[in-house]
């Protein structure tokens, strides 16, 4: 029993404290945790810095013997907390990110989430059901008491695990490493036979229609401060995101090049770098280059939504928000992006019209543009997925107007919205519109929105570029005859208003936004 007591204590302690340090050097995505796992906004801030500091007293005190009882109904008590938590979302079929590791770990929470939370809660039951009198020494005089041989092998256990355990994460890296380069082979294996794209041609072709909205996000900075795709394109210049990973070997060395760039063209030209990895990670790779901003993913969301599949890769947005480049793969494709961009050579603002193909002078397919639809225009004939998979017309909802809100689960607007779209969805008042959320992301961003409205998916943002939205959240209106019946509603007070305006009480929603 004196065994499975210090293994408990050793794990807890280690666990909790390697959470608690690493949710402080993380706040801000703390806060977003908790948020995601349904705590309130305005509880989410204070609470974001009480968890690591209750996580922190909670390892403190199951070291010495005399606090070991109290500190193990502390850890029980916040475990079961969790264990509540990542159940009740998992039953509604959300899988927000754990970030139980603040930058060090991030996953979404699963089944194994759940299971390794009820593995600690037993051990911190098993201290708590020995009972006050019966914990085992202080662990540092039990460490004391131990001969110079236990010692050695104390030391020689924990240093084994570490090293296995940072021999697991280095194969995972390359695993990732391969699954991106295995999708950009796929992507050039596919390519259609008989058009005469070689392997530099059909790599130059990935990316999101060019002249199309260019996905918003918001990420944090290596500074802890966040910056999203409005902030970056307000200050009138293009914008090349330039996606890196600090364990990528051509993206090192390419990095000395973008460093240069930034100092000599800032007026013109704005390089931002998306990186992947903990914000150590990258300080650490990139102190000495003077490479600045650099934006942290939590994974790779942002580079999906792009259809940057591999590093090092870039694409090129106008400062009207538009993408001006396909996805550049490579550094000899990024060096010409940023001749292209200091150029300011660019294609016209058009929308491009889903699955209209021709052929260009050279054979090779390409997306012919279509002008943005206007007040008055018949809606653009688009079909998209719903959350089932099942292809559903945008325009299915017939004789009653429709509000068509162009969504990114990315976007830090959206979800400060989310809850007054929620309470909208819930009880619409008489005579409000149907509302359609069409979305970037996945099915389970889909789900997690928790609206009875259909919600469609759309990662390339085609839809949203045939209506001219190029941003997040935005909307537009759909009359009874699918025909446009307002211009394009931009930011959460815009889209309530337009709602509002739709419906039988115009009042409630401007108020409400």
């Amino acid at each position: 029993m004196l065994i499975a007591n210090v293994t408990a204590r050793l794990v807890l302690c280690i666990i909790f404290a390697a959470a608690g340090f690493a949710k402080l050097a993380d706040l801000a995505g703390s806060r977003e945790m908790l948020a995601a796992f349904g705590v309130p906004r305005r509880l989410a801030t204070p609470f974001g810095v009480l968890l690591p500091l209750a996580e922190l007293a909670v390892a403190a005190m199951l070291v010495p013997a005399a606090s070991v009882w109290p500190g193990a109904i502390g850890a029980l008590f916040l475990l079961a907390t969790f264990i509540i938590g990542i159940s009740y979302n998992l039953a509604r079929g959300h899988t927000p990110d754990c970030h139980c590791f603040g930058q060090l770990h991030s996953a979404p929470a699963g089944w194994s989430t759940l299971a390794r939370n009820v593995l600690l809660a037993f051990g911190a039951g098993l201290l708590v059901w020995q009972g006050r009198n019966h914990a085992a020494p202080s662990l540092v005089s039990w460490v004391a008491d131990l001969t110079i041989p236990q010692r050695v092998a104390l030391f020689c256990g924990i240093a084994g695990f570490a090293l296995l355990a940072a021999q697991a994460a280095i194969l995972l890296q390359i695993m990732k490493q391969q699954g991106r380069i295995l999708l950009r082979l796929d992507a050039l294996e596919t390519s259609p036979p008989g058009s005469g794209t070689t392997a530099q041609s059909a790599a130059a072709t990935v990316g999101l229609p060019i002249g199309s909205p260019a996905p918003s996000f918001r990420l944090q900075r290596l500074d802890g401060k966040t910056t999203s795709l409005e902030d970056l394109v307000s200050h009138g210049k293009p914008v090349i995101l330039f996606f890196t990973n600090p364990n990528c070997g051509p993206c090192q060395a390419l990095l000395p090049e973008v460093g240069r760039w930034q100092r000599e063209h800032d007026t013109r030209l704005a390089i931002v770098l998306v990186s992947e990895g903990s914000a150590a990670e990258n300080r650490a790779k990139t102190a000495k280059l003077g490479v600045a901003p650099i934006l942290l993913q939590q994974k790779r969301e942002v580079a999906e939504i792009y259809q940057a599949w591999g590093t090092p890769a870039a694409v090129l947005i106008w400062p009207d928000g538009t993408i001006g480049s396909p996805t550049a793969q490579g550094a000899d494709a990024i060096r010409a992006l940023v001749t292209q961009g200091l150029a300011g050579a660019r294609t016209p603002r058009m929308a491009a019209a889903p699955g209209s193909v021709a052929n260009g002078p050279n054979g090779n397919g390409h997306v012919a543009p279509s002008p943005i639809a206007k007040p008055g225009d018949l809606a653009p004939p688009l079909k998209l997925r719903d959350l089932k998979g099942k292809t559903v017309a945008l325009t299915a909802l017939r004789n009653r107007k429709t509000l068509v809100l162009f969504w990114n689960p990315g976007c830090g607007f959206c979800r400060q919205m989310l809850d007054d779209l929620r309470d909208w969805d819930a009880a619409p008042p008489p005579g409000a519109p149907a509302l359609v959320v069409v979305s970037t992301g996945t099915a389970e961003d889909g789900r997690a929105m928790d609206l009875r409205s259909p919600i469609l998916l759309d990662s390339s943002n085609q839809a949203g570029a045939a209506f001219g939205a190029h941003g997040t959240p935005m909307a537009v209106l759909l009359d009874a005859g699918d025909r446009v019946a307002s211009e394009i509603a931009a930011g959460a007070q815009a889209v309530f208003v337009l709602a509002g305006a739709a419906s039988a009480d115009v009042q409630q929603f401007s108020n409400k936004a």
